[in-house]
C-alpha cells in the first residue's frame, strides 16, 4: 500500500506543477461565480414596492373589494393604491409615478349581476418589471373569482332556486373571507437561493474538469510510452489505475471544497451548511464524477479525443444538472438525473443547507454508489484500448 500512495503522490504533484489546474479548478469557476451572481442574482431578490393607480366607480362594491385585495398584498409585494381618472393614469405610467394602472368600467358590478363580460383594463409601463406582473396577476385572478361568483348566482336562479336563499349563500361565502390568501413561508428542503444555487452549479460543473487532470493522463502517458513502463513494473496493473483513481479524487475534493469556501466568503447570503456533512457529500459526488472518467480513458484514442469526450460530458452534465439554470427533475428523466454528479452536488448542498445531516443524504450517497458502480462496470465492459483499462 505504501507503493500506492507514493505513486499517488508523485501523480498529485504532476497535476499541480500544471497550471491547467489553477485556471480550470479554481480561477474560472471562481470568475463565472462572480459573473453570473451579478447577472441573476438580481432576479430573484424581492420585489420592489409599487403604486397602483386605480380608476373606476366610486360606489361600486366589487370596485372597492378589488382595492381592498390590492392593498392587502403586503406579505407579497408592498402596493400603495391610488385612485386617479382614467384620464390621468396614461400620464402617471408615463411620468414613473405608478408601476400598474385598473381601469374598471362604470357600472362593473351590475354588468356582471346582468351576465355580461365588463371589460377591466390593466396598463403597465414600456418596461413593466415583476412587480406590474404581479398586480396583474393579482387582478386577473380576483376578476376570475367575480366572475364565477356571477354564475353561480344566475345558474342557482336558472334551476329555481329562491333570490332569498341564493342571497344567503353568496352573503355567508362572503362571510368567510376570500378562499385565496397570502402568507409568509419559507423555501422547502432541497432548494438554494439564487447565489447558492450559482457556486454550487459552478463548482459541479468545472469538478468534471477538475478529475479529468489525473485520469484522463492515463491516455496522455499511453502516448508517451510511459504507462507501458509503468505497466512492465513488478508491480499489480490495477495499482496505476488505482493511483490516477485517487490522485484524481483527492483533487477534486480539495479543489471544489475551496470553491464551495470561497463561494461562502464571497457571498454574505451564500450558507451551505455544516462543513462536516458536505464534506461527506463531496467523497461521493467527486468519486462519482471520477468513475465517468474512466469511461472516457477507456475509449479514447488520442489525448485530443479524451478532451474533446471530456468538453461534451462535462457540457451535458452540466446544463442537465442545474449549473447555468434550474432544470425540472419530475418524471422518469428527473429520476435518472439523480445519478448526475452535478444534480447531485446541488440536491446534497440543498440538504445541508437546511440544516440536514448525513442520515439525511442517503437518497443522494446511494445515487452516487449506483453511479460509481454503473460507471465501473462500463468502464470494463464498453470496447476500448487494453492497456487503458
Amino acid at each position: 500500500m505504501g507503493r500506492v500512495l507514493v505513486m499517488v503522490g508523485s501523480d498529485l504533484r504532476q497535476q499541480v506543477l500544471d497550471r491547467s489546474i489553477f485556471i480550470f479548478g479554481l480561477a474560472v469557476p471562481l470568475a463565472l461565480m462572480w459573473v453570473f451572481s451579478l447577472i441573476f442574482a438580481p432576479l430573484a431578490e424581492e420585489l420592489e414596492p409599487v403604486t397602483v393607480a386605480v380608476s373606476g366607480p366610486a360606489d361600486d362594491p366589487l370596485t372597492g373589494t378589488l382595492v381592498e385585495t390590492l392593498g392587502g398584498l403586503d406579505d407579497a409585494v408592498d402596493v400603495t393604491v391610488l385612485e386617479a381618472d382614467a384620464a390621468d393614469v396614461p400620464a402617471l405610467l408615463a411620468d414613473g409615478e405608478v408601476g400598474a394602472g385598473v381601469l374598471v368600467p362604470d357600472g362593473f358590478s351590475a354588468a356582471l349581476a346582468d351576465g355580461d363580460a365588463p371589460q377591466v383594463q390593466v396598463r403597465l409601463p414600456e418596461s413593466p418589471g415583476l412587480e406590474g406582473e404581479v398586480v396583474t396577476a393579482v387582478v386577473d385572478g380576483v376578476l376570475r373569482q367575480f366572475t364565477a361568483t356571477a354564475r353561480t348566482a344566475a345558474a342557482a336562479e336558472e334551476l329555481g332556486g329562491q333570490p332569498e336563499e341564493v342571497d344567503a349563500v353568496l352573503a355567508e361565502d362572503a362571510a368567510t373571507g376570500p378562499s385565496v390568501g397570502w402568507a409568509q413561508g419559507e423555501t422547502a428542503d432541497e432548494q438554494l437561493s439564487a447565489r447558492e444555487s450559482i457556486v454550487a452549479g459552478q463548482a459541479g460543473f468545472f469538478l468534471l474538469f477538475t478529475v479529468g487532470f489525473g485520469v484522463l493522463g492515463l491516455v496522455v502517458e499511453r502516448e508517451w510510452g510511459t504507462l507501458a513502463r509503468l505497466l512492465s513494473m513488478p508491480i499489480p496493473s490495477w495499482w496505476v489505475l488505482l493511483s490516477k483513481g485517487l490522485s484524481s479524487w483527492l483533487l477534486g475534493v480539495l479543489a471544489t471544497g475551496v470553491l464551495l469556501l470561497a463561494g461562502s466568503l464571497l457571498f454574505d447570503d451564500v450558507h451551505l451548511g455544516s462543513p462536516a456533512v458536505i464534506a461527506v457529500l463531496l467523497l461521493a459526488v467527486v468519486a462519482a464524477a471520477t468513475s465517468i472518467m474512466f469511461v472516457i480513458a477507456k475509449v479514447a484514442r488520442s489525448a485530443e479525443q479524451a478532451g474533446v469526450a471530456q468538453t461534451i460530458v462535462a457540457i451535458t452534465l452540466g446544463m442537465s444538472g442545474g449549473a447555468f439554470f434550474r432544470v425540472s427533475s419530475e418524471g422518469a428523466l428527473g429520476t435518472m438525473l439523480q445519478l448526475n454528479p452535478v444534480t447531485a452536488l446541488g440536491r446534497g448542498l440543498g440538504i445541508t443547507a437546511g440544516g440536514g445531516g448525513v442520515v439525511d443524504l442517503a437518497p443522494v450517497l446511494l445515487a452516487m454508489g449506483l453511479m460509481c458502480v454503473a460507471m465501473a462496470a462500463l468502464a470494463v465492459r464498453v470496447p476500448g484500448r487494453r492497456d487503458v483499462l
